[in-house]
């Protein structure tokens, strides 16, 4: 069974295909050295929970997008622009993630998003200069394993 691998692959493929991502990673958040910043704009896949089912099996995904953000100009009385900036591109390609899940091409790769993905907005998630979106959502795939 290579299920989690073909879904892992396919969202990889998706995210290193946007043009807002630079670098795509995965894994434990704390081990992503996020001082590089010609790595920016960044996307983070982790995988928390799931289920089984007797046809399909649920993951429960969560993708972090993030980039660096400049300071605040002195001028500037109550929005970083470049806050609202990176949030806005962030939420974008998160948007272009989910839509692929929901009737995109992932969907008929057998990669379905059944609901909504639930998104958060942040600044001071991370001690670097960053701002972006997170979103979690569950993504429903195929068994292939064959109990004969």
């Amino acid at each position: 069974m290579k299920a989690l691998f073909n879904l892992t692959d396919a969202i990889q493929e998706e995210l290193k295909a946007n043009v807002l991502i630079n670098s795509v990673t995965y894994g434990d958040m704390d081990e992503v050295e996020l001082m590089k910043s010609n790595r920016y704009p960044i996307a983070h896949v982790g995988i928390s929970t799931g289920t089984i089912s007797d046809a399909t099996s649920t993951i429960n995904l969560s993708v972090i997008f993030l980039s660096n953000v400049d300071e605040p100009k002195a001028q500037e009385e109550s929005f970083n622009d470049s806050e609202l900036y990176v949030q806005n591109n962030m939420l974008s390609a998160a948007t272009k993630l989910v839509q692929t899940l929901k009737r995109g091409d992932l969907y008929g790769a057998g990669f379905q998003l059944e609901e909504d993905a639930s998104v958060e907005f942040f600044s001071d998630r991370f001690t670097d200069n960053v701002a972006g979106v997170a979103i979690d959502m569950v993504i429903t795939i195929k068994n292939s394993v064959s109990v004969c």
